[in-house]
């Protein structure tokens, strides 16, 4: 059977690693654009790289009045327990070398002013009294605050009322690096064949029942087979599903959204005294994509410090290709659900526009108010981050991702944005199990598949202390990830 995947990106180089791993008979090949593995949205500084646990995203904890709702958080935390697990599989069985190539443990903190302390309390108690949240701290001390994120309180006047809370187990994770490092053993170890410099123009069914890929490979016309097709493309998976004529293909339409960061490249020294991820709360009105935060983030051995985001409006599905490649990829029957976006989300589209012409100096005053004093310290600079394209089905604007499968289970898509690389594992092994039960469902599998991943029921997770904690320890311990962060 002729498994092929389009895009090696996070989703795509780990799906292709699961099949191998349950299947490795199977005849695995990935498609790939750009001419590397990870180069696209998993790129280091394509995403924030938060290892996203929920440890301090206040838009994962939404709040109605005085009643706060932490089921989001749960299962975003349970997702990436279940992620680690997986990548301290790569580890332990020497896949890769040394986890602090890709994974290094750094303080995931939120801080809020006065307004908002309320608020912060409130997530405290509800979050600290699960067993995910167990060793979270609260803090309106301000030496205890700045001991933890010095570079957001240096500035500020010791009287000015703030909150924050802390978990030391966080993490910041590269997941363009993590991608490379899969690819390279998906290819030398499991016989996963990889072509780059491939842009898939269509998908469609051969007479026989097959999938044929209609693709340009580095200028010429080239056609691919495959038997199951999964598209783990980023923003690209919309035009190859209206592509596919496959019926579910007219539900769903893309909303992109650009970003940039300010960066600034940072010491060792600088980094060891900061070494944290910090959120704060976005402004009134503004979408919780915009929620600001300030990055330690470490990249080819070198670290910066990363401040946003700076969403834009920029009608491209991916980075480096254009307005053309995206008015292409429209149908007649996309037009209304953007119109309807456009009118029950005018606040959003206002903000993305306005935030598009934002210059540097306005970039740097946002940095000024989120940590005083911060722009003067460092050298920063302003750079493009990653293309997120959000899904618009049936008409309405979600929010999270979506898994796709075909009726006939021969095609497979991921469809959507954040928290994607950081559950991708998870998100991978649930993709596997509708697209290709039959691999999963034979004694060999499953005793692999609890190998890789000792506990992947998310409620067992959530409800089960005792199990949580065994997995959580022995990832971790494989990870380098200990109890209490040093500096």
């Amino acid at each position: 059977m002729k498994v092929t995947i389009i895009g090696a990106g996070i989703m795509g180089t780990t799906f292709a690693i699961l099949v191998k791993e349950l299947a490795p008979e199977l005849d695995v090949t990935i498609l790939e654009r750009l001419e590397r593995a990870g180069a696209g949205n998993s790129w280091a500084f394509n995403n924030a790289g938060t290892g996203h646990e929920a440890n301090c995203e206040l838009n994962y904890t939404p709040v109605d009045e005085e009643v706060i709702s932490v089921e989001k958080a749960l299962k975003i935390h349970a997702q990436f327990n279940v992620a680690k697990q997986f990548w301290a599989y790569l580890v332990d069985k020497g896949a890769i070398k040394e986890p602090t190539s890709f994974i290094n443990q750094t303080k995931h903190c939120t801080i809020v002013s006065e307004s908002s302390i309320e608020e912060l309390k409130l997530r405290f108690k509800e979050m600290s009294a699960h067993h995910f949240f167990e060793h979270m701290r609260y803090s309106e001390d301000f030496d205890e605050i700045k001991s933890w994120i010095p570079f957001t309180m240096e500035g500020r006047a010791r009287d000015e009322k703030m909150a924050a809370t802390v978990i030391e187990t966080g993490t910041d994770v590269n997941f363009g690096a993590l991608t490379e490092l899969m690819a390279e053993y998906a290819v030398n170890h499991l016989g996963v064949k990889i072509e780059y410099g491939v842009h898939v123009k269509r998908v469609h069914r051969s007479p026989a029942g097959s999938w044929l890929v209609e693709t340009q490979t580095r200028g010429a016309p080239l056609q691919y087979r495959a038997d199951v097709l999964f598209v783990g493309a980023g923003g690209g998976a919309f035009p190859i599903l209206k592509k596919s004529h496959l019926p579910f293909a007219r539900r769903f339409t893309g909303f992109p959204v650009g970003g940039r960061f300010l960066q600034a490249r940072i010491t060792p020294e600088q980094a060891d005294q900061y070494r944290a991820k910090t959120y704060g709360k976005a402004e009134v009105g503004a979408p919780p994509m915009s929620v600001p935060h300030l990055d330690l983030r470490v990249a080819d051995g070198q670290h910066y410090l990363l401040f946003g985001p700076f969403a834009s409006f920029k009608p491209v599905l991916e980075k480096g290709r254009g307005f053309v490649d995206y008015l292409r990829a429209m149908r007649l029957h996309d037009i209304p659900g953007l119109l309807n976006v456009a009118l029950e989300h005018f606040p959003l589209v206002k903000y993305l526009i306005s935030e598009t012409f934002k210059g540097d100096k306005s970039m740097l005053e946002a940095l000024d108010k989120f940590a005083p004093g911060l722009s003067r310290k460092f050298d920063w600079k302003p750079i493009e981050a990653g293309q997120r394209v959000q899904i618009i089905k049936d008409g309405d604007l979600q929010m999270g991702t979506e898994i796709i499968v075909s009726s006939d289970k021969t095609y497979g898509t991921i469809l959507g944005a954040s928290p994607g690389a950081s559950v991708s594992p998870e998100a991978m092994l649930r993709a596997l199990e509708q697209l290709m039960p039959g691999i999963v469902d034979n004694e060999d599998a499953k005793t692999k598949l609890k190998a890789m991943f000792p506990e992947d029921n998310l409620d067992t997770l959530i409800n089960n202390p005792e199990r949580y904690r065994e997995v959580r320890d022995a990832a971790n311990k494989s990870l380098g990830i200990t109890s209490k962060l040093s500096g």
